[in-house]
């Protein structure tokens, strides 16, 4: 449990993740007042890394699902484990056969069978999925959704009443309520507008690319033994690079194998040679790559 913003930027910090108070309020609020957190922003600004040192940093279960188009209740809730229930049926045969002995019709067998149905429907045949994890978990647990957008509308609304209630219901078995209300953490990229209904039950927190200063020290954290000649220089070509017309802007991630790259290749220093032969780790378009080789004088000035 967070009892200050202050301690979320520390708390985060000893899990490597350097972030601003506005982030830290978010979390903290979110904790606080038990609702989900939804966090946009480009790709590579350290949304999914978000939920997963807030999970570090609370001792939490880290739970996470991925969505993707096409993704649904069976493959986020749960499914039944139809082999096991299968193999339990050969084992218990005979039982079986010794139930329906004497019956005097098929209408008489179903209905013996159908006494028998807690028998081979509970929750042993269950086999959980993220969501369902995260509401039975025996501890509180931060379940990240990772990437909503890419989900369909209609899985959208199925997350609605999960996100309400923290709760769901499985026929076989009735309604299944949180033991513990997880952290929610979703992310966005963006890909599509999401639904009011679903941004009316979030707390909004967009991450934005970092500024110069915040983006050196990430360097500086996560590239250990990189110079900070070199640092400086890297984080100065990035942040340029952001400010040209590309179809894909480097991320913090893209920053940090950049710099990595870097450091295994020995650079103590950056020239315009070194940037073009490695622009291929910082842009993932070769028209993007193009681009920045037009304006490779004006990137390696921020690198003198």
């Amino acid at each position: 449990m967070f009892t200050a913003i202050d301690e979320v930027r520390e708390r985060l910090a000893e899990q490597r993740y350097i972030c601003s108070k506005e982030i830290a309020t978010a979390v903290f609020l979110a904790e606080k007042l038990g609702k989900p957190i939804l966090v946009e922003g480009p790709a590579g600004v350290g949304k999914t890394d978000l939920g997963k040192v807030t999970a570090a940093a609370l001792d939490r279960e880290f739970i996470r699902l991925q969505c993707y188009e096409g993704l649904d209740e069976a493959k986020s809730l749960y499914e039944w484990e139809y082999s096991k229930q299968l193999l339990y049926t050969q084992i218990l045969k005979d039982v079986l056969a010794e139930e329906l002995a004497g019956a005097r019709s098929l209408a008489e067998a179903v209905e013996r069978v159908a006494r028998q149905d807690e028998v081979f429907f509970s929750r042993k045949f269950i086999v959980p999925r993220p969501l369902l994890r995260a509401i039975t978990s025996e501890k509180p647990a931060l379940l990240l959704i990772d990437e909503v957008d890419k989900s369909d509308p209609e899985f959208e609304a199925f997350l609605l009443e999960i996100l309400s209630d923290f709760q769901v219901s499985i026929p076989e078995l009735g309604t299944i309520s949180a033991r513990h209300q997880p952290m929610v953490v979703l992310t966005s990229n963006n890909a599509r507008e999401l639904s009011d209904a679903l941004k009316r039950r979030c707390l909004h927190l967009y991450i934005d690319f970092p500024e110069r200063e915040q983006e050196l020290e990430i360097v500086r954290l996560k590239v250990p033994g990189i110079g900070e000649r070199l640092a400086s220089q890297v984080v100065e070509v990035v942040q340029r690079l952001r400010k040209l017309d590309i179809k894909k802007t480097p991320g913090i991630s893209e920053t940090l194998d950049w710099a990595r790259a870097l450091v295994v290749l020995n650079a103590d220093s950056l020239d315009q040679d070194l940037i073009r032969d490695t622009l291929n780790i910082l842009l993932k378009y070769e028209k993007d790559i193009k681009k920045a080789k037009e304006n490779l004088r004006q990137l390696a000035s921020g690198a003198a």
